[in-house]
């Protein structure tokens, strides 16, 4: 009988027993653990963001100004653009094209003659077109074809421009629509025009500065813009220009010529 109860005692030793219920408080304690992480702040660092965290970052520009100016200057030009064409009428095609071509080959000895140099003419546009005669109630009636050579032409030297729109009507062009004038090489200009862009952006700058009261820093940024472009032309009726010389030729002025930068820069300032 007291064998029985050991054994019983024996076999009851051997049940494994549970484990104890601290993994749930454990577990708890690794969640507050990564919640405090979460809302502990960064000190001057950037935080690396994991799948279980997220990062707020402040970050705090230095003050600065933006401002922007222009620089601007005045020349005289040294060169002319001159555009102008032959319009010629014919009842076919190709007697309108012969003539235009004819009288074309008129036009460019004429240049030649007025030392327009031959690679500064260039031909702009070539058209030829049918003409027709429209009445009421009635089809169009064909009367004819017309054709049209347009050119560009520079004058390099300014004081033959008159000269040269005279020798070109008298050689047989019918058309002028007008004369541009411009500059041989635009760097100095825009040089010039730099300089003064960037000297009143400066005194901009520390006008402003000195209005709020800060100090003005070192540029952080400079952006240019503008620049020079030619002129479109200007139609022959509404040139300066006188209608004739003394000489009875024509008398044209190409007046000023104005070359802008812009730039835009950006300063750090600092109380």
């Amino acid at each position: 009988m007291t064998r029985l109860r050991s054994t019983a005692s024996s076999a009851a030793l051997a049940v494994p027993r549970r484990a104890p219920a601290a993994l749930p408080m454990l577990a708890f304690g690794l969640a507050l653990a990564g919640a405090t992480a979460l809302t502990a702040p960064a000190a001057h660092a950037q935080t690396v963001s994991s799948p279980t965290q997220s990062t707020i970052q402040v970050i705090q520009t230095q003050p600065s100004l933006n401002l922007n100016a222009t620089g601007e200057v005045r020349v005289a030009p040294d060169m002319a653009t001159i555009n102008f064409g032959v319009v010629t009428e014919a009842a076919t095609a190709q007697e309108a094209m012969a003539q235009n071509a004819a009288r074309m080959n008129q036009v460019v000895a004429a240049l030649r003659r007025a030392g327009v140099a031959e690679r500064d003419v260039q031909t702009s546009g070539l058209n030829l077109q049918a003409q027709y005669d429209y009445q009421e109630n009635q089809p169009p009636k064909l009367r004819g074809y017309q054709a049209s050579n347009r050119v560009t032409v520079r004058v390099m030297d300014l004081s033959k421009t008159g000269a040269t729109v005279d020798a070109v009507v008298s050689a047989g062009v019918n058309q002028i629509d007008g004369v541009a004038f411009g500059l041989k090489d635009p760097t100095a200009a825009e040089n010039e025009a730099r300089v003064k862009a960037v000297q009143a952006l400066q005194a901009k700058a520390q006008l402003y500065a000195q209005a709020l009261g800060v100090q003005l820093g070192g540029i952080r940024s400079l952006n240019e813009g503008g620049g020079y472009t030619p002129p479109p032309p200007v139609p022959m009726f509404a040139m300066r220009a006188e209608a004739m010389d003394a000489r009875g030729g024509t008398s044209v002025s190409g007046g000023e010529l104005s070359v802008k930068i812009d730039v835009t820069g950006v300063y750090d300032i600092a109380r």
